[in-house]
């Protein structure tokens, strides 16, 4: 990806989903927003709401899920390894897709970029599948454009049910 000198300056809007089901997960989520907040060239961060949801494709207890809403000067790779740190640190294992675990955090969207790499696709590529995704990002930026999809209300409005119940106010 070429340098932009006006992104790099000002920093782009990333949304990260958090995720967790074992152990304490709000507690968990509660440190992984610190962590977020601390990394360097990350400002501005926001918190949805957290919610409770059923596994998607998979069992063990349910999940805690929240959003994040960012500024940052780190670009989309160096910000995946960095919320791929902060998973590690909170003892997440890579083992089998969809298992349980401790951290979960996913780079959901970065400005209006889209990139398909073998280590990354922003916009998350099941973003708009998922209501434990789309009703936390709807709390912080309902009219945003996922690209190529519509705003986030507009895909959250044509979701199927699915379980979710909101934990905080």
């Amino acid at each position: 990806m070429p340098n932009d000198p006006v992104r790099e300056r000002r920093g782009e809007w990333a949304f990260v989903g958090l995720g967790a089901n074992l152990g304490d997960a709000r507690a968990t989520l509660t440190q992984a927003l610190e962590g977020l907040a601390a990394l360097p060239g990350v400002s501005q961060l926001k918190a949805s709401p957290m919610y409770r949801t059923a596994p998607v494709d998979a069992g063990g207890p349910d999940y805690v899920n929240a959003v994040a809403r960012l500024r940052t000067t780190l670009a989309p790779l160096e910000l995946l390894d960095a919320l791929q740190a902060i998973e590690a640190r909170h003892g997440r294992v890579r083992s089998v897709r969809n298992a349980p675990r401790t951290l979960d955090l996913d780079l959901l969207l970065y400005g209006d970029l889209q990139l398909e790499l073998p280590t990354l696709a922003v916009p998350h590529p099941r973003l708009h599948e998922r209501a434990f995704v789309l009703a936390p990002l709807s709390d912080l930026a309902p009219d945003w454009p996922v690209p190529g999809l519509g705003s986030v209300a507009s895909l959250l409005s044509r979701l199927p049910a699915q379980r979710i119940e909101r934990l905080d106010p």
